[in-house]
């Protein structure tokens, strides 16, 4: 929401509220994940591979954490409330999104979104499955045919690589895009959590679900996923 927004609101309907829209495991799962992709990219580059083995099993965890927590989490964190239709991303395209569509993920960002989350599934899946034929080989290379573990480690080591940076590169440009030169706020919210709304729209809007006994269920769940990344791992001889 820009200043601009939020001053209309003010002057339509009073002082706005903030209103929780992330909550709180979404948002330790965004920020350990743009650190962990930089440190992936970075490891890989410069071929440190045993970190980039142990970040890439960090990151496993990551995505199968944020794949339960896309049907158990907070409102708008679940999947369901960022499916769009080709309709609503061509009416938020022309300027006309309907108003939930703005309160989460919009229709575009929630196009990056997937985008990013199913490259990473990919290049995690292939880093599993690849071999430099070198000192570096993925734990599950014993399990399938060379023909995959080629295929795979080209994939890997090539296109998957270069999608990852080019995504990564793409979504810091367009949040600086809307940050300075729309004036939206999106680094706040994923920081606080909260939005701002008109009292009107809070009203009509339920707010993420974000108390003790969700978090501790995302920490239940997160010890789980990290639990079948370690096990993963130990496969690796």
């Amino acid at each position: 929401m820009t200043d601009s927004s939020v001053a209309a609101l003010r002057a339509a309907s009073g002082p706005v509220a903030p209103t929780r829209v992330w909550d709180l495991p979404t948002r330790l799962f965004h920020w350990a994940l743009a650190v962990a992709v930089i440190g992936m990219i970075g490891t890989g580059l410069n071929g440190a591979m045993e970190w980039h083995f142990r970040i890439g099993y960090s990151v496993m965890a990551l995505l199968l954490f944020r794949l339960l927590w896309g049907f158990v989490g907070g409102r708008w964190s679940r999947f369901g409330a960022f499916v769009y239709g080709p309709g609503s991303l061509a009416a938020y395209l022309r300027g006309r999104a309907h108003p939930d569509h703005l309160v989460g993920h919009t229709p575009l960002g929630a196009l990056s979104v997937f985008a990013v989350l199913i490259i990473l599934v990919l290049q995690v899946a292939t880093g599993l499955m690849a071999d430099d034929e070198i000192s570096a080989s993925g734990p599950l290379t014993r399990f399938v045919s060379g023909d995959i573990v080629s295929m795979a480690t080209g994939w890997h080591k090539a296109q998957g690589k270069w999608i990852v940076i080019a995504l990564a590169s793409l979504h810091v440009l367009a949040v600086l895009f809307y940050v300075l030169v729309k004036r939206h706020r999106l680094v706040q919210p994923m920081v606080t959590g909260d939005k701002l709304f008109a009292p009107a729209a809070n009203g009509q809007m339920a707010p993420s679900r974000d108390d003790a006994a969700s978090r501790w269920l995302a920490l239940v769940l997160f010890g789980l996923c990290a639990g079948v990344a370690w096990w993963v791992s130990s496969l690796r001889v």
